[in-house]
């Protein structure tokens, strides 16, 4: 006799195979990270070049999609000069090329993240599995979209604000752009199972050195590993996510991006606009390993500081986000 699992099996249709692309940028030789990336088949591997980048050992490199400088200002002129280089906010033109090649998930990665055992791999409840994936309960019935797992929802009870590490073994850290006036508010918290989530950005932890802020490096100095984080969880809150170990569905790209004129709350800022703007993230297991390039502390914490004054008022509106980046991404997006 056929169990569930069985029938569940024998009469899902053949899943469409997706179009996924990398995205990183980088002024560095092919690292141990875009090697690996590059070596994924079934993933396209877009490095968008700066001034420094040296050109030809992406050019040369297998499975590379490569964006020279003269590439960039064909694809769109006008935005290349708006963005300037000499900048890591040259990834928006990644996005930009990805979202005219019709890709329906796009990861944004670093090129200091190696890819661990499970990258790449989609939890149920991402848009592009949910809306993908088909199946019959019987052969003559209609086909329907799948459910998908229950997830566990947290709700901060003492500030506004989700944080992420909050709820693993490493709580004692927090997520860089979570915001330093409620560092001692965000282990209150709540939480249940809800049915049939969908996400459109899925953001996975990293072991090695973790995605912290200055100060929390400064304090901690960490090394972590997050074994403890073996499924998917999200908020009713808003949270940050970074651009470096992050994947989106396509729909996110129209309204995604990574601003500049703010210092090292690039992402942070990007990752908070389109949560405003509905758009859900789901946060899983480690996936990558950061064996981070050198960075002088002191000088970070100057370029974060930006977000620590303004990032408690995200709740009120788009003002949050300090005037000058704000005006450049309305530019931008149009």
């Amino acid at each position: 006799m056929m169990t569930i699992g069985g029938l569940k099996e024998r009469y899902r249709c053949k899943e469409k195979k997706m179009k996924k692309a990398i995205v990183t940028t980088t002024i560095n030789p092919p690292t141990k990270a875009s090697l690996a990336y590059a070596a994924k088949r079934d993933w396209d591997f877009i490095v968008v070049g700066d001034t420094k980048t040296p050109h030809a050992d992406y050019e040369a490199l297998d499975g590379c999609i490569y964006l020279s400088p003269e590439k960039q200002e064909s694809i769109d002129k006008q935005l290349s000069d708006m963005l300037g280089w000499k900048t890591i906010q040259r990834r928006n033109m990644g996005f930009v090329y990805a979202n005219s090649q019709d890709y329906d998930v796009i990861a944004t990665v670093d090129d200091d993240n190696i890819p661990i055992e499970g990258w790449g791999e989609m939890f149920e409840g991402f848009r592009p599995i949910s809306s993908n994936v088909l199946r019959r309960t019987h052969p003559s019935s209609p086909i329907i979209e799948p459910v998908a797992p229950r997830i566990r929802e947290y709700t901060p009870t003492e500030c506004k604000f989700f944080a992420p590490l909050a709820v693993t073994k490493h709580h004692h850290l927090w997520h860089r752009g979570f915001p330093l006036q409620h560092v001692s508010q965000r282990l209150g918290l709540t939480s249940k199972l809800i049915e049939s989530p969908v996400f459109d950005i899925q953001a996975n932890l990293w072991n090695g050195d973790p995605d912290v802020d200055a100060v929390c490096r400064m304090i901690h100095n960490p090394e972590v590993e997050f074994s403890d984080v073996t499924s998917y969880y999200c908020s009713s809150a808003i949270a940050p996510f970074n651009s470096q170990n992050t994947l989106l569905s396509s729909r996110v790209l129209k309204d995604y991006f990574v601003f500049d004129r703010c210092g090292r709350m690039d992402d942070i800022f990007g990752a908070y606009i389109v949560q405003k703007l509905g758009y859900k993230v789901c946060f899983g297991p480690p996936t990558v390993y950061q064996e981070r390039n050198p960075h002088d502390l002191t000088e970070d914490m100057k370029k974060e500081y930006i977000g620590y004054e303004n990032v408690q008022h995200i709740l009120g509106s788009e003002e949050f986000i300090h005037k000058p980046s704000y005006e450049r991404y309305r530019e931008l997006m149009q």
